[in-house]
């Protein structure tokens, strides 16, 4: 055990001698890409009619695209220069796979949301306007400052402009990544492997490749993290340029996303809190010094913008967390309980196998890769034994930030216990974007000083690459529910957003006008709020959700008076809410989940009604005008 486990690095050699990229297997794996890519297109095309073959074309494509870059990347004779060109081929092939999903509009919840703010911004020409399906966006306005400047530069449509600024970021992810971890390391290599670790993590292939502040945040994010470690032995005028550079991203940092912002402060928090605490270093002071000034920097640049604005940190992300340690902590001391009633949506078999094989590969690849990168920070880090471990206890390291991220790989396990409750799933997902970081050093670590042994050769060269994939291969299938472009799911977010409601939604901005006050389901809020630029509530009133009217199949009285004094126009009914249970468990808010499916009499009751008019009916929407009840009222 002590061996598996150990800290042991005598085992395999980090880097090959110096050569060249290999063009041909560069120009074979480009190739390997396009077919890859086309099999995607083709399955996205086949779930589109229905086709019972979409899942073979569009996996098949995923695993050719995946499995021999992999292989490549994590060869143990392949050159640098080879091993990044690798990781951008297949971040952007990602991003592709993500774009072609909807290759013309925004597919997801959250890009809509933000395309709204970018709209708004475009035709007001003012920032921090309300949104109300998103109150705290407004007051993180980087990504749309940025995709508007773009607009304007260059003339494209808003999302060609937001295209081509994700294209920039997720190369520049990858780019900045690989120079953080091979700044700190040593090796090209390890930081390869770590980079192609980090692409199994759930958010990569989908979240953090969104149209949202999440996207650009975490981009900033590691970018302060890669000038941080690339300076950290200078001295002189150039340290000081360099704290410059870092308070400039810092700054940008801290009106893009408040939590890449916190995890930035924490990095560097906890960092300068290591460097203060080791020993036995004649730099330690200059260290120490410098990286404390970043620390007060990240922590102090996102507190002045939340007291500048009165942004509502608290406020918004308060309930989220205390529901989720809340939901983890009833799980952890006592019965799980039933969920049935919350419309868990279930995966493909292949899906869940998958999943599991790749938790179960990074779980093997922390317990063996742990120690051992904890001993690549201690001094002489070379020795086997655990003399470098005893040497850490006693304060004694040279690298800091391997320590840290170290550590942070131990928020993997919590990550992944959060995403087993209902209400803590969404803390767990948006950890994982940061704790892989850690994850990523760790199992690259573990791949080259465990898993490939002394001598790496037949199974032991092969294996760890194709452990690789499957680890990757697991995050993508834990990205959502279905990234095959199928048909239209009741509430199910992105698979939600289809042509009729967008349809609907242009109609009531041409003939209607813009601006006017509609409530109705979560998705048509959004895209009445995106493509209809309308003016949508999520209340009816203070104090009354638009649940209340649309669930019951009379208008009781207390209903009434609450749409007759309020100021709702239209209400829009979406007929398909009465043929299946919502997919995400919900049909307007989180909280507020279904059990069934809502029943026709609920939503057509306002027909006989006095003073509400039917004036759109496509056969599955249907849009009352309730203004004649605030004259009657």
């Amino acid at each position: 055990m002590s061996a598996v486990i150990g800290p042991d690095l005598g085992g395999g050699s980090a880097d090959p001698p110096l050569q060249r990229a290999n063009s041909g297997w560069i120009a074979v794996l480009c190739l390997a890409t396009a077919a890859a890519l086309l099999l995607v297109v083709a399955g996205h095309a086949a779930g589109r009619r229905g086709y019972d073959v979409a899942p073979l074309f569009f996996w098949s494509g995923v695993v050719l695209l995946v499995v021999p870059t992999s292989l490549r990347i994590a060869w143990p004779t392949t050159a640098r220069a080879e091993r990044l060109f690798l990781l951008f081929l297949l971040a952007e092939a990602f991003l592709y796979c993500k774009i072609v999903y909807s290759p013309t509009s925004f597919g997801g919840y959250d890009e809509v949301l933000h395309w709204i703010a970018a709209q708004d911004l475009i035709a007001a020409r003012r920032l921090f306007l309300s949104n109300p399906l998103l109150p705290i966006g407004p007051t993180y306005p980087a990504l749309e400052i940025v995709a508007t400047a773009i607009v304007n530069l260059t003339g494209l449509p808003l999302f060609a402009a937001a295209t081509l600024l994700l294209v920039i970021l997720k190369g520049t992810f990858i780019g900045a990544l690989f120079l953080f971890l091979e700044s700190i390391a040593g090796s090209p290599r390890i930081s390869a492997i770590a980079c192609l670790a980090y692409m199994g993590c759930s958010t990569f292939f989908l979240f953090d490749s969104m149209f949202a502040y999440e996207s650009l945040g975490i981009v900033l994010c590691v970018l302060t993290f890669a000038v941080e470690a690339a300076s950290k032995d200078l001295v002189g005028r150039a340290r000081l340029k360099s704290l410059g550079l870092i308070a400039l991203l810092l700054a940008s940092l801290a009106v893009t996303h408040h939590l890449s912002a916190a995890f930035a402060a924490i990095y560097f928090g906890s960092l300068a809190a290591l460097e203060a605490w080791r020993r036995h270093d004649p730099l330690r002071i200059k260290t120490s010094t410098a990286v404390g000034l970043a620390a007060i920097l990240a922590i102090t640049l996102p507190s002045l913008w939340v007291q500048a604005r009165g942004i509502p940190l608290a406020a918004y992300l308060g309930p989220v967390i205390e529901s989720g340690f809340d939901s983890l902590l009833r799980k952890v001391m006592g019965p799980a309980p039933r969920l049935e009633h919350l419309g868990v949506p279930d995966k493909a078999l292949y899906m869940r196998l998958t999943t599991l094989l790749a938790l179960l590969l990074v779980a093997l690849g922390l317990a063996t890769g742990f120690f051992r990168s904890l001993a690549m920070a201690a001094p002489g880090g070379a020795r086997s034994g655990w003399r470098p471990i005893q040497d850490i206890l006693k304060r004694r390291w040279h690298e800091s930030r391997i320590i840290l991220l170290t550590l942070l790989a131990f928020g993997f396990p919590v990550s992944v216990a959060f995403r087993l409750t209902s209400a803590g799933w969404e803390i767990g997902n948006r950890m994982g974007t940061f704790v892989f970081i850690g994850v990523g050093l760790v199992v690259a670590v573990s791949v080259v000083h465990f898993w490939e042994g002394r001598a790496p050769r037949g199974l032991r060269r092969v294996a760890p690459a194709v452990a690789l994939s499957v680890i990757v291969l697991g995050g993508l299938m834990s990205s959502s529910l279905n990234p095959i472009h199928g048909r239209y799911r009741v509430a199910a977010d992105q698979e939600s957003i289809e042509p009729m409601g967008i349809e609907t939604a242009r109609w009531t901005k041409e003939w209607l006008g813009a601006g006017n006050r509609f409530t109705t389901d979560r998705i048509n809020r959004l895209l009445l709020a995106s493509y209809g630029r309308q003016d949508v509530r999520v209340e009816i009133r203070e104090g009354v959700d638009t649940a209340r009217i649309f669930e019951t199949e009379t208008l009781e009285p207390d209903e009434f008076w609450a749409l007759a004094g309020g100021d709702i126009d239209f209400l829009l009914m979406d007929l398909r809410l009465t043929t299946a249970p919502p997919v995400l468990g919900f049909y307007f808010q989180p909280w507020q989940r279904q059990k069934g499916p809502l029943s026709g009499a609920a939503l057509l009751k306002f027909n006989d009604v006095k003073g509400v008019t039917r004036i759109y009916d496509n056969g599955w929407i249907v849009i009352y005008d309730v203004r004649g009840l605030h004259e009657n009222s």
